[in-house]
């Protein structure tokens, strides 16, 4: 099912900024906020795992209702999750389109990964003791 997703800051994430790499902050940015309707449309229950999907790559989130979502609108706040599916295009501006991405949702059984996990899967190094 199609989905708009816009992005932003949440007052939660603004508690663990200082550890980005931390389990709240993890938590916090790979959660999908979604209409209880679209929800139910989708057969999805509050607190299931959702494949995110577009042009620019997928990624599992925990979804989330939240009745003040317009229906077919969802929310992802900030971080490396949903850097996984926004365009790295800037139009000339130094600044991706972090608002109206079209992305698709369907339920997975797949695991979230870590903020961690996705930089590795991105190709970055863990360094040790990390």
């Amino acid at each position: 099912m199609k989905f708009i997703l816009n992005t932003g800051r949440t007052i939660r994430q603004g508690k663990f900024t200082e550890n980005k790499l931390g389990q709240g902050y993890a938590e916090e940015t790979s959660r999908c906020y979604i209409h209880p309707l679209d929800l139910l449309e989708l057969g999805i229950e509050e607190g299931e795992n959702i494949m995110v999907t577009n042009v620019t790559g997928e990624v599992v989130l925990v979804a989330l209702a939240d009745e003040g979502l317009p229906k077919g609108m969802v929310f992802v706040p900030y971080g490396i999750h949903c850097n996984s599916v926004i365009s790295p295009c800037t139009h000339g501006t130094g600044m991706p389109d972090y608002k109206i991405h079209e992305v698709e949702i369907a339920p997975t059984s797949e695991d979230r990964k870590t903020p961690t996990e996705l930089l590795e899967q991105l190709g970055g190094v863990r360094y040790a003791g990390n």
